[in-house]
């Protein structure tokens, strides 16, 4: 049996098991997650696509491949499909897969913006950008690009923010600040700005914008519309982890989003389903244009 049979083998029988195997709980989860909203997963497919083999020694070997998810979601009579893709690894000993495991992404917020919090610089030289922001052209790009990657832009291991930036950038989103990376937002091809690639850069630019491209935080995810933008700092400390953005609303007016790194489609949009969610969570919830 090739190997790529025997990746969809193992998840054929993860699926049957509804996560039981290898401490798959992460589908019990789900279900239950999309059950307390009313939703119902009534279907679960997994797909895995191989792209690395590396030989450990002669017994062990590791294949690296793209695991792809598809959820069958019904609310009452209305049904939509969330999608995920994610990077794994199996773990071969001979010919049977002895381990499974999701590839971790690092996180750039550390090594690349440490302690920075962006803020538009007020008697800037650099005149008012009005703009009149497109939510079609921005979620017809989120969902052409959600899997893949736009090759005029370069690609990042964790790819979330210049995903989302792209969205907005394909919605008529303005540049500016070239070429000061700790300034504005922009990207020219060989350079971009930390708001362009960092989550935390981000969250603080829509924060303290007062030019071309502006947030008006809201309250509540509610008060969202597809286009607008999510930022997540999953431990509460006040280190922005991650965005998404606003593709679509639910049969109850709740967002789903798509995002990259782990990359989504039609995701409900609290990720409580993520294995990076805690308790301490935090939100930000920006309309983008107003």
């Amino acid at each position: 049996m090739a190997v790529v049979d025997k990746i969809q083998a193992y998840w054929e029988e993860v699926l049957r098991s509804d996560g039981s195997r290898d401490g798959r709980s992460w589908l019990s989860k789900k279900r239950l997650l999309h059950e307390r909203r009313g939703a119902k997963v009534v279907r679960i497919t997994a797909e895995g696509v191989p792209y690395r083999s590396t030989m450990i020694s002669s017994l062990e070997h590791h294949v690296d491949y793209q695991l792809y998810v598809t959820f069958f979601i019904k609310q009452g009579k209305h049904f939509y499909i969330e999608e995920g893709q994610e990077q794994h690894r199996a773990i071969f000993k001979g010919s049977t897969i002895v381990e499974d495991r999701s590839l971790e992404i690092k996180d750039p917020i550390k090594k690349e913006s440490p302690g920075l919090e962006f803020h538009d610089s007020h008697g800037s030289d650099v005149r008012e950008v009005r703009f009149s922001y497109d939510r079609q052209k921005a979620v017809q790009y989120a969902n052409r690009w959600w899997n893949s990657y736009n090759p005029q832009y370069k690609h990042f291991e964790n790819d979330c923010t210049n995903f989302i930036s792209q969205c907005l950038r394909a919605g008529g989103a303005p540049m500016w600040g070239m070429a000061n990376r700790s300034k504005g937002w922009w990207y020219n091809g060989s350079s971009w700005s930390y708001s362009w690639t960092v989550a935390n850069s981000l969250r603080w630019y829509l924060s303290g914008s007062s030019k071309g491209l502006k947030g008006k935080e809201v309250n509540q995810a509610r008060d969202l519309i597809p286009g607008d933008i999510i930022c997540y700092d999953f431990e509460g400390d006040g280190r922005w982890n991650h965005n998404t953005i606003v593709v679509e609303k639910d049969a109850f007016g709740e967002p789903l989003v798509n995002a990259h790194t782990y990359n989504s489609y039609h995701r409900y949009w609290d990720y409580e389903d993520s294995t990076a969610y805690t308790p301490q969570i935090k939100y930000k919830f920006f309309r983008i244009g107003e």
